[in-house]
């Protein structure tokens, strides 16, 4: 990194709350495609990191629930996860720690307005979770989102409108049709079944969920159908 970008990555490193081993880690979690094809950069960008991104902040966020929202059915804590993981949530930490200050852009997405853009945030601040698990381990992500997601989970004094109203009226608006769910599994004994049910719209693939009964998993199916559309939808922003 240039004297300037180090400079900047030691102020977002107090931020962030993790002195990175690997500053170059950091350094592609910030990097935004545009900017990694620039001659003399280190070709790599943060896409590939914003996959593990997401899938640290599922975890940590689903446990986060969990513990806090114990008595809720499945149905509620998937509507609830689904809300804290969005697009949204990430863009507002990201507009929170002042993320746009420390993302590398190429002079054609800036003047673009690319340091403004929801979706580029986000995806930078899903980089950035991914950078902080890769160099600090579960704690050091964990840590940085039970702070900044935190407020959120307990602002929600009731779980959002549920998965499947929410699938229905997203992709109606976006006329894609109704969605349509189908027993992919059942297994378990007789007394405690758990089943596995698929949500589809139209011709794209599926998604699944389980549950102890068909109903808590069509919710849990449908959240993760509607996590996959609004995440495809941000990523084409």
């Amino acid at each position: 990194m240039t004297a300037r970008r180090e400079a900047g990555a030691g102020t977002l490193e107090k931020t962030l709350g993790h002195h990175f081993t690997r500053p170059d880690l950091l350094c592609r979690a910030l990097t935004h495609a545009s900017a990694a094809r620039n001659p003399g950069a280190a070709g790599q960008s943060y896409e590939t990191l914003e996959f593990l991104g997401d899938r640290v902040l599922g975890l940590v966020v689903a446990e986060l629930l969990f513990h806090r929202y114990a008595n809720e059915n499945e149905g509620a804590l998937a509507s609830r996860h689904a809300t804290l993981v969005s697009g949204k949530a990430l863009a507002r930490v990201a507009q929170d720690i002042g993320l746009s200050n420390y993302v590398i852009l190429a002079t054609g997405e800036e003047d673009g307005g690319g340091r403004s853009n929801p979706s580029l945030l986000a995806n930078a601040c899903e980089a950035v979770i991914a950078a902080l698990y890769l160099d600090g381990g579960l704690a050091a992500a964990s840590d940085f989102i039970h702070r900044h997601w935190t407020a959120m989970m307990e602002a929600q004094a009731e779980p959002p409108k549920d998965p499947k109203t929410a699938l229905q009226e997203w992709t109606q608006a976006e006329s894609m049709g109704l969605p349509v769910y189908s027993v992919v599994e059942r297994t378990g004994p007789q007394h405690a079944p758990v089943f596995e049910v698929a949500a589809r719209v139209g011709r794209r693939a599926p998604a699944t969920g389980r549950g102890t009964t068909k109903k808590v998993a069509e919710q849990a199916a449908a959240a993760a159908l509607l996590q996959r559309l609004t995440r495809r939808r941000k990523k084409s922003a």
